[in-house]
This record gives C-alpha cells, structure tokens and sequence, in this order.
C-alpha cells in the first residue's frame, strides 16, 4: 500500500517492536538492529531515511548524560500514526496522476501539430 520494500518493511517492524507504546519511541543503534535483520549500518540509515520520507518514523539525536559526561546517544525514534503515511502517500499518488494526465494531453497536442506541421510540408514539396 504505501510502496514499501522489504527492507523498510524489516526495520519498521524491528521500531515498532521496540517501540513504548506509551511514548511510542525507540532508541535502538543502527549497529543493534543491522546484527538483528542482517543489514548492515549503511542500509539499515537508507532504510530509516526512506521511513522517514514516507511519514512513517520521525527521528532526532540524542545524548545521554553518563555520571556528569555527556556522550553521543542513538537516534531517538518515534513512531507515527499510520493514518498521517497512508494520507500522504494517497495525494502523491494524487498528484502524480495529475502529471501523467497533464504530460499526455502536451504529447498529444504535441502529435498533433507535428501532423499539421508535416502536412503543411508536404504540400510546398508537391505544390
């Protein structure tokens, strides 16, 4: 439905099955859930960036305060309602629609002036 692979697929369930369901956010490193899906880290940060473009997680960095030191944190995540990916990917779909009905009507128009052009040609030639 929302033109997932299964590779996103594979990460939005490992998020949603860490997820609190109460704050309905994760913290899991992308190192921790390549070794639990078999990815490695680069795909497993292509697989969240392409979540997030679809609207389905929503990510910031975090740090946590170790005994007074600060140190670098995983991503925080946090799951999305649904409804918000489904609806955005419906008026993509949308507005594509629009494009290809809008190119096919320039190709057509496009067609035809060809025509008119060629035919107007043709008669200087033979005239």
């Amino acid at each position: 439905m929302l033109g997932l692979c299964a590779g996103e697929v594979a990460v939005y369930a490992y998020l949603m099955f860490h997820e609190d369901r109460k704050t309905y956010k994760c913290h899991p490193g992308y190192t921790t859930i390549g070794e639990a899906l078999q990815m490695s880290k680069n795909t497993v940060a292509k697989y969240v960036r392409m979540l997030e473009r679809k609207r389905l997680i929503k990510t910031r960095y975090t740090t946590f305060d170790l005994h007074g030191k600060c140190c670098n944190g995983n991503l925080e995540y946090t799951i999305l309602p649904i409804e918000e990916a489904v609806k955005d990917f419906e008026e993509k779909q949308e507005r594509q629609l629009q494009l290809d009905f809008q190119k096919a009507q320039m190709l057509e128009k496009l067609e035809k002036y060809d025509k008119r052009r060629m035919k107007k040609s043709m008669m200087k030639k033979s005239g």
